[in-house]
């Protein structure tokens, strides 16, 4: 039961982060996303969510589960980065 309610909290998170952006576009012009930004930030955020999912399922040892979930946050915040601002200048990049 709790791994059930762990996923229905990741999925229930993800429209609620995205709604910060499509909020904060009604009162500002700086914050300007289209379909395609919150379909990507979407996904990315329900895939480093679901990747946190299996780990803590599917991982039995504390020091691996603790690396392996670290290794996941950094990815996100990397990926996030490349395609907000362009760290890396792919052409991925953002702005």
């Amino acid at each position: 039961m709790k791994k059930n309610r762990r996923l229905i909290t990741i999925l229930l998170a993800v429209p609620l982060i995205l709604l910060i952006p499509l909020i904060t576009m009604q009162f500002s012009s700086e914050v300007n996303w289209s379909l395609l930004d919150f379909i990507v930030m979407g996904a990315l955020l329900l895939g480093a969510g679901l990747l946190l999912e299996v780990v803590l399922r599917k991982v039995p040892k504390k020091n691996n589960r603790i690396a392996l979930i670290a290794i996941i946050f950094i990815l996100f915040l990397l990926i996030w980065a490349e395609l907000a601002v362009g760290i890396f200048n792919t052409p991925f990049a953002g702005s």
